[in-house]
């Protein structure tokens, strides 16, 4: 499994954050940290299978270029400021297909092991 790290703060930390969830989840991928442009260009062609991303809104920064390039149909805001999608919505967006995922920074350490476990 690929997966993308774009948005438009805390790549790094997030980055981090999705490494070690994943390996406490047993799953074998790869964590690229791209720019916006270039993360939501390898969900379009196929060259990873989720984007992640943060900023603070959770959907503007984070999802914008994901938005414009793949569609809002493929893309779920988690978390914006003052409210986090709850467990089941966050496991409702993976099942409906969503594969990129915004939510601000602040929320990248309880967000990414809820998502990583769904995937």
């Amino acid at each position: 499994m690929k997966i993308v790290v774009g948005g438009q703060i805390e790549k790094e930390l997030l980055a981090t954050t999705l490494r070690n969830a994943l390996a406490a989840a047993q799953i074998e991928a790869e964590v690229n940290v791209l720019n916006d442009i270039e993360a939501a260009m390898a969900i379009q062609t196929g060259q990873a299978e989720y984007y992640f991303g943060a900023c603070n809104t959770g959907g503007g920064g984070a999802l914008a270029m994901a938005i414009a390039i793949i569609g809002a149909n493929r893309c779920a805001t988690l978390g914006m400021p003052g409210k986090i999608l709850s467990d089941a919505e966050i496991a409702q967006a993976v099942a409906d297909g969503k594969v990129a995922f915004g939510f601000t920074a602040q929320d990248i350490e309880r967000i990414v092991p809820v998502v990583v476990k769904l995937l």
